[in-house]
């Protein structure tokens, strides 16, 4: 089944991107490459600035997540540095590769096998990450729908339709917010560890959830502002309707595992603001792109070489120390 898995994901995420690049061309066929091109141009430098920074920041609250993880599990001899550095990676790779869950996961265990952690609490660090981005999903989508549910309006066509109905989408964001908080209050009471066979998964102290709601909430608002402040300034709908249609886009780009969620992230963005200029809409999500995943995989690509060239030469080094000994 496994193996199965492994062939049937990856012809998924290209169905996904083929379809979507389909519906797209659809979509932009008044757009020429030029007018995409102009519209980039006229994004300003503190536009660009300020995005930049958004990036930075929701790559540290990336380390963070991490960080949380390694606090869970009890694990503090490892260094801010390479837990940064392992994180950017594991998120700059998987965000292009497609599969996060997979491709995070070889990553991780490549990274903090080398520091000493076992299979199991690899296992459990990945799980935690995947679980943590989720309840910030889940967290800001519930506000979104109690305090701002006139934007599902936006996704009409690709949400069911029952929920355009405002009293439902508060109602569901409410049941949303009850989820998080009964997965606090079930820490704070602090119930008994999760057994599934021989795995076994303790539930997170007080200070890992707090942490974790903190990390997941900041990591998204971070990484939706990188979209807000390359929008056309006069004509940005504003921070809470592009907050809730990057939820949208972003989640469903992760579950299209389509690779670097290519195209389908454009054509809920797309869908979702009819208000912008298509050409203005696309030079944002393009730098957009650029900023979030094609910069971090460039710098990743690095790291991983220099990691991997560093392991070589211990091994090397390893070996040849055997060898006089004999």
């Amino acid at each position: 089944m496994r193996r199965a898995l492994d062939y049937i994901w990856p012809v998924v995420g290209l169905l996904a991107v083929a379809f979507s690049f389909w519906l797209l061309a659809e979509e932009l066929r008044a757009i020429s490459a030029e007018d995409v091109l102009d519209a980039m141009a006229a994004i300003g430098p503190w536009q660009l600035a300020a995005a930049a920074a958004a990036t930075v920041a929701g790559y540290a609250m990336l380390a963070w997540y991490d960080r949380i993880a390694l606090l869970h599990l009890g694990v503090t001899h490892i260094s801010w540095t390479f837990i940064t550095l392992a994180s950017f990676t594991t998120y700059a790779l998987s965000h292009n590769i497609g599969a996060s869950v997979l491709s995070g996961a070889m990553v991780r265990y490549r990274a903090y096998s080398s520091r000493g952690l076992s299979t199991s609490q690899i296992a459990i660090l990945v799980g935690l990450c995947s679980f943590t981005f989720v309840l910030g999903v889940v967290l800001l989508a519930g506000l979104v729908l109690v305090f701002e549910p006139y934007v599902l309006a936006r996704l009409t066509g690709l949400l069911p339709g029952f929920m355009e109905i405002e009293a439902l989408a508060r109602g569901v964001g409410a049941l949303l917010l009850c989820l998080v908080a009964l997965y606090l209050v079930g820490s704070l009471m602090g119930l008994p560890p999760l057994r599934i066979r021989a795995f076994r998964l303790d539930y997170p102290r007080p200070a890992v959830t707090l942490r974790q709601l903190a990390a997941s909430t900041l990591d998204l608002l971070f990484t939706a502002a990188i979209v807000y402040f390359l929008l056309p300034w006069d004509q940005n709908p504003g921070y809470f309707v592009v907050l809730a249609v990057f939820l949208a886009s972003f989640s469903a780009a992760l579950i299209s595992h389509a690779p670097g969620g290519l195209g389908v992230f454009e054509l809920v963005f797309v869908a979702a603001m009819p208000d912008i200029p298509d050409a203005e809409l696309l030079a944002a999500l393009v730098l957009f792109r650029v900023l979030y995943l094609l910069i971090p995989f460039a710098f990743s690509l690095v790291v991983v070489a220099i990691f991997e060239r560093r392991k070589l030469a211990q091994a090397l080094k390893e070996r040849t120390r055997r060898i006089k000994k004999r």
